[in-house]
């Protein structure tokens, strides 16, 4: 009888590959399986850079959080569409930057929700629940979040490699819309978008053999549907670019073609709504 780890939740069948452990599994993670990995292979066989660009999108993930606590001074954020919070996700980074940041994870999958409740033990400053993007009034409103987050005060937003499940361009932007509206003046919102610009034909064959494989449906959009969806937000220096590019540590971690990285990244500053006295007369 094979005895799982520890921090395998009771009635998570691990013979069955999952998302968020294959995401795991990109980045160098140990929480996933067999399954988890197969999958992941598979995938890389397609596109032999997708672990680099997971690595790389976790990466962005620690240097915006980084910002966001150390120069911004945000000490509340929300991450929408965690997965599993390891390999230095928002929590660990954001409170070794200021210790005493508090942080909702938000997921919709069962397994995902479950391991990160057992990892998050005993940690008083993060939580996650179980929500839907597509639902981002219940997110607000679920007492964990009202008990963790205080929305009179900036809060930092993920949309971390989760908008590209949402099909319309209609219905991602009302959900963008919802959040922010629930935002106090100095809030952010940290986007990370795949992008079918520089490779179609790529993205194109990702997207059949990803939604033949998983439930969620994938939808890469055009550089400028995901600049759209940052609509109302001050997009930071330097603004939406491919995921290295977005302030990097040293200039070597640029490669000399960062399209291969498919995804493009932002950080947007919310600074409330425009006053009507600044429309024009």
């Amino acid at each position: 009888m094979t005895v799982e780890p520890g921090w395998v939740p009771p009635g998570i069948d691990t013979a069955k590959a999952n998302i968020a452990r294959v995401y795991d599994y990109w980045v160098g993670g140990d929480h996933n399986f067999q399954a988890d990995r197969d999958l992941a292979r598979t995938i890389i066989a397609l596109d032999p850079a997708i672990r680099a660009t997971m690595r790389a999108n976790r990466a962005f993930l620690g240097r915006a959080v980084r910002f966001l606590a150390g120069q911004a001074g945000i000490r509340q954020f929300l991450d929408i569409g965690s997965g599993i919070p390891t390999e230095n996700n928002v929590h660990q980074v954001a409170q070794d930057t200021a210790p005493g940041s508090r942080v909702v994870y938000v997921d919709n999958d069962d397994t995902a929700v479950a391991h990160s409740r057992l990892l998050l033990a005993g940690n008083p400053d993060a939580t996650v629940i179980q929500g839907d993007l597509r639902e981002p009034a219940r997110i607000l409103a679920d007492p964990e979040t009202q008990l963790l987050l205080d929305f009179t005060q900036p809060v930092a937003v993920f949309l971390v490699a989760v908008l590209h499940f949402i099909p319309g361009s209609g219905q991602a932007s009302d959900i963008i819309t919802t959040l922010r509206d629930a935002l106090a003046p100095g809030s952010y919102l940290v986007i990370c978008h795949a992008c079918r610009d520089e490779q179609p034909s790529l993205a194109t064959s990702f997207e059949t053999v990803y939604n033949s494989r998983v439930t969620a449906q994938l939808v890469m959009r055009s550089r400028d549907e995901i600049t759209r969806l940052c609509d109302g937000f001050t997009l930071l220096e330097p603004g939406l670019v491919w995921i290295p590019q977005w302030r990097p540590d040293s200039p070597d971690d640029v490669p000399e073609d960062p399209s291969k990285y498919w995804a493009l990244v932002g950080v947007g500053r919310y600074d409330g709504p425009p006053s009507p006295l600044a429309a024009p007369g």
